[in-house]
Formats: C-alpha cells, sequence, structure tokens
C-alpha cells in the first residue's frame, strides 16, 4: 500500500474488484475490499502510508503551540496559511479521490462528507478542528487498512503453503530449481519436514504426512506408493520421492487458493443489503445535515449560522457509514477464511447466510454416511452358469464405470478387463448396464434392471439385506453378487451433533431401500427413501422443500448428484480434494470427506451472521446517539470523528475476531 490515503467504503471503486463469481453489481458501486487488499511491507511502506499524517501532525501541534503562546506573528493570513499548510498533506490526498469520484458521477460518499466538514470549519474559522478532522479521519483510515490488510493475509496464509522452490532428480543427480520451472512428469525429492511444492503421484513405498494445510485434520496420513500427493503436504517421515503430474499453478492447492481468494464475489444479502443502502444513506445524510443548518433559523430566536453550521458539520462526520460498509464484507471474509481453517471451502458469503439457516439436510448414502469402499461379500451362481466366465462378463460391464462398486468387482476379479470384447454398451440410469460380449446380450444392475427386462429371478434375493448386483445372460437369470459398505467412523455423532443444532436430516439414496433403512437406523437419520432414480430423486427434494420451514443442504459427491444439488440451497461436497468436478459443482466442499465438518459448516455460518448484526447495531447504535448529541451541541468535531473512527476500528476488530473462534465438536 503506497497510496497517501487509503480508500474507504464509501469511496472504493469496485470495478477493479470482481471476480468470476460476481454477481453484476454496476461499475460504480463501492466496498473496501479494493484497496485494502494491497500486501503492506512493515519495513517500509508503513512509514509511507503514515508519513503524510505524521507531517500534518507536527504542523498542527507547532500551530497550537503558537496559539497557545499568542505569538503576535502567528495572526491573521499567516496563521491561516500554516494551517492550510497542515491540512494538504491529508486533505490533498482526499480531495484529488473525491474529484475522482466526481467523474463516475459519486457526489455523496465519505470523501466528500469529511471534505466539505473540514472546509466548513476553515469557513468558520475553527482552523485547527478542520485540520485534526481531516489528520485523525487519515490515521483512522490508514489503522483500519492495515487490519483489512492483515486479516486477508491471514486467511491466505492458512492455504498458502507452497515452498518457492523444489528439489529436482536428473540423471541421478539432484538439483533445487523455481517450483514454477518444474514440468509434468518429473520427479521430485521430498525430505522429511518439507512441504510439497507440486501435485503428484508417489513413488515412494510409503510415507507420512501432515495434510492439515489442506484438510484442516491434524492427524498424520499415511500415504501408499500410488497415492495422490498435494501441495501444501508436508512430508513428515522417511525421504520420498513423487511424480509430478499438474503444474504448479494448476495444483489442487492453487485452485483452493483462487476459490478462496474469489469467494467474496458471491454477496450475501446483508452485505449487497448495506451496500445499496449506502447508496442512498449518504445522500440523506446530507440532505438532513444541510436542514440542522437551515431549519433552525426558521424556529430560533438569534440564530448564529456558525454554531448551527458546527452542528451541521458534526453531524456530517459521524453519520459515515464506513464502519459498516468495511466491517460487513471482512465479517463474512472472515467467516470463509474461519470455514477454511477448519477444511470446509465456502464459495461465497451468500453461503455462509444460507448455512446458518440450514433446518434440513439431505444425504446421499454412499461415500457420504459410508466409506464407499465396497467389497463383493460372496456370489451367488444359477445352474448351469460358469462363475469364472460370468465374472469376466460382470468385470467387462463395470469396466466404464467409476462407481465404487465397479471398482469392487474389480478387485474381486483381481485382473483388468480387456474392453476389446465389448461388442456394444449402452448405461441405462438408475438400472445398470446392458452389454454385448461375443454374441451374448449381458445384463448387469440392480432389481429394475431385471424387471425392465422381464428377468424372473428368485424373491428370497430381495431379502438379501447388503446391495446386490444382479447378472443376466440372454435374458435369463444366471445370478448375483452380494456387496457390502462400511460406515464412516462417528457417522452417529455428527448426526447427533447436526440434530443438535435443530436440524432434520434425510437420506437419498439409490440403493436398495432396505440398506438405506439399515443405515438410517443405526446413524439416526430421521427419514430415509431408496431405490431412488435420479428423477426420484429429484422430486423428493422438492417434496423436502416445500414442507421445510428453512434452508435445505444436500451432501454428496457433487458430480453424481448434480441435479439434486442445483435444486438445493446449498450442495455440500464430500471429499473435495479427490475431485476437481467436485470443486466446480459444490457451493461447500469438506475437503478430509469427514460428516463431522457438517455441524461445524452450520455454526461457522451462524456465528458469521452473528458477528455482522452485532457490527450493524454497534455501528448504527453509537452513530445515532452521537447524531442526536451533536444536533443539540453536547460533542465536539473532534469528539465526533473520534466516535466514527472508533466505531469502524470496534467493528473491525470484531470482525476479525471470528478467525479465532474454535467451533469444534
Amino acid at each position: 500500500m503506497t497510496t497517501n490515503k487509503p480508500s474507504c467504503a464509501c469511496h472504493s471503486d469496485d470495478k477493479n474488484n470482481k471476480s468470476s463469481h460476481g454477481h453484476g453489481e454496476n461499475n460504480h458501486d463501492h466496498n473496501h475490499d479494493h484497496n485494502h487488499d494491497h500486501d503492506i511491507n512493515y519495513d517500509t511502506n508503513i512509514y509511507q502510508l503514515f508519513l503524510p499524517a505524521i507531517i500534518c501532525a507536527v504542523f498542527l501541534i507547532t500551530a497550537l503551540i503558537f496559539d497557545s503562546l499568542h505569538f503576535s506573528f502567528f495572526k491573521s493570513w499567516f496563521r491561516l496559511g500554516w494551517y492550510i499548510v497542515a491540512y494538504l498533506p491529508v486533505g490533498y490526498p482526499v480531495c484529488k479521490e473525491m474529484l475522482e469520484e466526481f467523474k463516475h458521477k459519486d457526489f455523496f460518499n465519505e470523501l466528500s462528507l469529511m471534505f466539505l466538514a473540514s472546509v466548513g470549519a476553515f469557513y468558520i474559522g475553527e482552523y485547527p478542528e478542520a485540520v485534526a478532522v481531516m489528520l485523525f479521519y487519515s490515521i483512522g483510515e490508514n489503522f483500519q487498512s492495515l487490519a483489512v490488510a492483515k486479516a486477508k493475509r491471514n486467511i491466505n496464509s492458512l492455504l498458502d503453503q507452497r515452498p518457492d522452490v523444489a528439489t529436482v532428480i536428473e540423471n541421478n543427480n539432484t538439483k533445487v530449481v523455481k517450483a514454477t520451472e518444474v514440468h509434468v512428469g518429473e520427479i521430485i525429492q521430498l525430505k522429511p519436514g518439507e512441504k510439497v511444492a507440486l501435485d503428484g503421484e508417489l513413488l515412494s513405498s510409503s510415507s507420512t504426512f501432515n495434510t492439515s494445510a489442506l484438510t484442516g485434520e491434524s492427524a498424520p496420513q499415511v500415504k501408499e506408493k500410488g497415492d495422490v500427493i498435494l501441495a501444501g503436504m508436508i512430508n513428515l517421515t522417511s525421504s520420498s520421492q513423487i511424480k509430478v503430474t499438474t503444474p504448479y499453478f494448476d495444483s489442487k492447492l492453487s485452485k483452493i487458493l483462487d476459490l478462496v481468494q474469489n469467494a467474496t464475489g458471491q454477496k450475501a444479502k446483508t452485505e449487497l443489503f448495506i451496500r445499496k443502502f449506502a447508496k442512498i444513506y449518504t445522500p440523506v445524510v446530507f440532505f438532513i445535515s444541510l436542514m440542522v443548518f437551515v431549519l433552525p433559523y426558521f424556529f430560533t430566536k438569534n440564530y448564529d449560522y456558525e454554531t448551527w453550521l458546527y452542528r451541521s458539520l458534526i453531524f456530517l462526520v459521524i453519520s459515515c457509514p464506513c464502519a459498516l460498509v468495511i466491517s460487513i464484507p471482512l465479517g463474512y471474509f472472515g467467516g470463509i477464511g474461519l470455514a477454511s481453517r477448519n477444511g470446509i471451502l465456502v464459495k461465497g458469503s451468500n453461503f455462509l447466510d444460507i448455512l446458518a439457516e440450514i433446518k434440513q439436510v439431505v444425504f446421499d448414502k454412499t461415500g457420504t454416511l459410508t466409506q464407499g469402499n465396497f467389497s463383493v461379500e460372496s456370489m451367488h451362481i444359477e445352474p448351469g452358469f460358469d462363475q469364472t466366465q460370468l465374472l469376466q462378463w460382470i468385470n467387462l460391464a463395470e469396466s466404464h464405470s467409476n462407481h465404487p462398486i465397479a471398482a469392487a468387482v474389480l478387485e474381486y476379479v483381481g485382473v483388468k478387463p480387456d474392453i476389446s470384447q465389448i461388442t456394444s454398451m449402452e448405461d441405462i440410469p438408475g438400472k445398470g448396464i446392458k452389454v454385448e460380449i461375443e454374441g451374448k446380450d449381458i445384463l448387469v444392475g440392480n432389481f429394475k434392471l431385471m424387471d425392465a427386462y422381464n428377468i424372473s429371478y428368485g424373491s428370497e434375493i430381495k431379502e438379501v439385506v447388503n446391495t446386490v448386483v444382479l447378472v443376466a445372460v440372454n435374458k435369463v437369470f444366471a445370478g448375483y453378487l452380494e456387496i457390502a459398505d462400511q460406515l464412516k467412523p462417528g457417522a452417529s455423532k455428527d448426526i447427533k451433533n447436526i440434530h443438535t443444532l435443530g436440524i432434520d436430516t434425510t437420506i437419498l439414496s439409490g440403493d436398495k431401500n432396505s440398506i438405506v433403512q439399515k443405515v438410517a437406523k443405526e446413524v439416526g437419520i430421521d427419514r430415509a427413501y431408496g431405490d431412488l432414480l435420479p428423477e426420484d430423486k429429484v422430486s423428493k427434494m422438492k417434496e423436502i422443500k416445500a414442507a421445510s420451514k428453512g434452508k435445505v443442504a444436500f451432501v454428496g459427491d457433487g458430480f453424481n448428484d448434480a441435479p439434486v444439488i442445483a435444486l438445493s440451497d446449498v450442495g455440500i461436497a464430500m471429499g473435495g480434494l479427490g475431485s476437481d468436478a467436485t470443486i466446480e459443482v459444490a457451493d461447500v466442499i469438506i475437503q478430509d470427506d469427514k460428516t463431522s465438518k457438517i455441524p461445524i459448516a452450520v455454526k461457522i455460518g451462524r456465528a458469521t451472521k452473528h458477528v455482522v448484526w452485532q457490527n450493524v447495531i454497534l455501528a448504527f447504535g453509537i452513530k445515532i446517539i452521537v447524531m442526536i448529541l451533536g444536533v443539540f451541541g453536547d460533542i465536539h468535531l473532534l469528539e465526533a470523528v473520534f466516535a466514527d473512527v472508533g466505531v469502524a476500528l470496534l467493528a473491525i476488530l470484531n470482525a476479525v475476531r471470528l478467525q479465532k473462534t474454535n467451533l469444534s465438536n
């Protein structure tokens, strides 16, 4: 930050601060985000930042000394000139920026408000107060800039954990190069205690990593050969080798960092309201201030225009909406930062508001409440069919699917299928797959698929609690695989914590209804619906939203359930570290795949909203009191300045405090 006069909420220009998520505010919308985003070098730029105020203060103190000693030379035009010289270092930047805003037809803002107040004080001969108004305003703005910049740097430092260099192995030799110059396919070496600079694949047999920068989890994770290693993770044990799979600027951490930095593009309703309110409020304040000056002429005896002009200037100073328009966006940014620290990515401040109002959480089952690590428990073959051949056909049919069941089949068979044997393939949503292999029509899927093709099977199979994958060959039922999944550890406790917040829970799943009901009972879900096709999920979600008295969240994988996420008020994706598609689709991303983060996300939303409204009430309450006192002449101009700057700083500190909040269960 090198400008002499840091911008305030009422006059910084938003047109240079658009994010890709913006909601189309016009080019002259004003907030604090623009200029307060500058990085401050505490060795040099802070001195430059405060230098105009220091010069002004020296001249002002000298003038006050001359006034108190009643020097004969310090009178008339010389005295006025001295105070003008004191005024210029802090007044000129404000005047210059005010004229820039006038070019955008923005005449009513804090710049013009402060300028008029100080010029008015000069006019009535209150030279010290005229200078002091602008001096303290400048100092207050500088401290606000420092507070905002520090808050944003703290948030970014939670995520931007990448080292600048990496050790590359080349021809059995190592060399240290800039991380930005490392290419995909190169192998980097990681010593114990070092941070990973780029995304890659672990080539070493195993190592333990600290993933807290990405997931918010302090517990180390053991990674095996072939596992994905992400930028920002810290190698804790043995020296490891990693094959780079993603360029530096395309790493998962880069995308997460970009997401958090741009999250304020999605404005909350409170934030949008305050911005619109400030546009109306400021000109109204100018009008009321004018009335404070003019109306007493008609209703009081011995009207003294200097007295009422002074009171109107006090009214102008204290009425500035700066505290509101600074602290509210910063409050939401603090909430987003707090969420990031807990391994929760929120795409916009509007979603924090929605999280605060959630009354219903709808869960997908597989991979959300359960681990999604399916395994084949048993295989049941009808007479006349060969088990080995049937397994090969099932494996081929599932070869194009990324569903966990397909992975379970592949693991059970143990052989990667030769897909060249497939003549044709048809994916039937919500039912299964139809393939032609070696002239035979193979059906692999659920009961709905069998019923759709009029395949008869034993009624006792429907009594099996576990997930079953049925197979038919040339329209003859051939058997089924019994597949089981496990609940996530702590899922029951997490659902209980959600209920403690006054939130109802529901499961919508395409899995067998008997399994869905079993899972719901085990974890304590209120309602559960199974055997749902994608369109059935959409219908159920519409019913849930119509019946809910608050906002509805959907928790799933963020990709396969895109239609339901689109219908929900906020889509929460589990396991965001594993899927770029998840980051694109979901509104909130839980990076470590743990359901325990859902109640934490709701608490963060509620805490953020609480802080924002605290600031609104604080700012308005104090301002109204001081405005009334000013109109009746019970405070002076300097006291009004102190009140204005003080309220702004208190609101900012309250917003920054949010980042230190501990909301763990």
